[in-house]
């Protein structure tokens, strides 16, 4: 009898480990593929506001605008005509969570308000340690790490080291544009 009971709990152990699996993205960029994994657990708004711009389509035709070596490499909120796309509302800033803007992370950008961030996000080409959380104080606010690139690493350091120049007024903006032509949830 025991081991008939461990045969009916096994699907149920597999159907719980599947439901607990962490959102993966995938962005189809001119200059490859990236994937994301998401961590819902410590950045659950973060996390639910990012899928929401990936399933409404938001970020499809969107470009890398802000690439500046040996930092960050940001986008989701222009066109390749260097037009803002009307972005939803901002989200509370969840960087007290204890993620790291690490080499390869996610995080959420935002303006100088803590509370700011849309649909803006950018990945770190460095270990950026400097802008996570220290304090709920004005410069002690961080920005919100809400997940980690899985693969696509390489894609990632090569948009950062393409040639940038001033557009539409703003520096660190790709010469040649970066598009990020689609974004799938490709599990959820």
């Amino acid at each position: 009898m025991m081991k008939l009971t461990n045969w009916l709990l096994l699907p149920l152990a597999l159907a719980s480990s599947l439901a607990c699996a962490a959102p993966v993205v995938r962005f189809e960029t001119t200059l490859g593929a990236i994937e994301v994994t998401l961590d819902e657990h410590k950045a659950p708004r973060s996390v639910a506001n990012f899928l929401g711009y990936v399933k409404s389509g938001f970020y499809d035709g969107t470009i890398f605008h802000r690439v500046i070596p040996g930092f960050v490499v940001q986008g989701g909120g222009f066109t390749p005509e260097m037009t803002e796309k009307p972005a939803g509302a901002p989200i509370p800033n969840e960087s007290a969570n204890r993620l790291s803007n690490l080499e390869g992370t996610i995080a959420m950008a935002r303006t100088e308000a803590p509370d700011s961030a849309t649909s803006q996000f950018y990945f770190n080409v460095a270990n950026n340690s400097r802008l996570d959380y220290k304090a709920p104080t004005p410069g002690g606010w961080g920005y919100a790490v809400f997940g980690k690139v899985t693969r696509g690493m390489d894609v990632v350091k090569r948009i950062s080291r393409v040639d940038t120049g001033v557009g539409q007024g703003m520096p660190d903006v790709p010469l040649t544009p970066v598009v990020l032509k689609k974004a799938v949830i490709l599990k959820r």
